[in-house]
């Protein structure tokens, strides 16, 4: 009788440790689960907000109320490299041309997030002070097409001929769950300001 009790006991302390193992298992998939779910949900916000501001900005390229302040949109691109971008442009519609200039800072600009890859946007109108956000960007590319949708090649020594921008975003969460980022990515493929097609 009492070696059969210890089989017994011995055969739910088993069976009681497995089941414990399952509920710590089915505990930590529940909380996977809910940490990517939230953090695919704050990512995917954090590309609308930086999309719907990119898409604003460089739609008014070349732009001003008073148009004879910028007579040949051609020459509204200033500065045109893979990572940023310098345009005249009208941002308030007072009909004063201002200068807007949108670039990425390296990975060192935020060290402080656990995300090795994010980088700090900046977007700056005239010389005022940068204006910058933590959006959890990992690449901000521009590239640059002509009037016939070639892709032109960096240096861009003729800013003249860009009629459209290609550009592509992404965006992971600063922090991981089990060394792995939640990460979503968006390609605008041809963004044309309508004012450098009128030459």
């Amino acid at each position: 009788m009492g070696f059969s009790t210890l089989i017994d006991i011995l055969g739910s302390t088993i069976v009681g440790g497995m089941l414990l193992m399952i509920l710590f298992r089915l505990n930590d998939a529940a909380t996977q689960n809910t940490y990517n779910y939230g953090a695919d949900l704050i990512v995917q916000q954090s590309l609308v907000e930086v999309v719907q501001l990119l898409e604003y900005d460089f739609k008014k390229v070349g732009y001003c109320r008073d148009w004879t302040k910028i007579p040949d949109p051609s020459q509204a691109i200033l500065l045109a490299d893979s990572t940023g971008i310098r345009f005249l442009t009208d941002t308030d519609n007072d009909s004063n041309v201002d200068t807007m200039r949108y670039y990425v800072g390296s990975a060192d600009s935020l060290a402080g997030t656990p995300n090795p890859n994010d980088r700090m946007l900046y977007r700056v109108v005239n010389h005022d002070t940068p204006g910058s956000a933590n959006l959890g960007i990992t690449q901000f590319r521009l590239n640059y097409f002509n009037a016939l949708g070639q892709q032109m090649s960096f240096p861009i020594t003729n800013l003249s001929q860009i009629q459209t921008i290609q550009l592509s975003i992404t965006v992971e969460s600063s922090y991981a769950y089990a060394n792995d980022y939640s990460k979503v990515f968006w390609r605008q493929i041809r963004l044309a300001a309508r004012n450098l097609r009128n030459r």
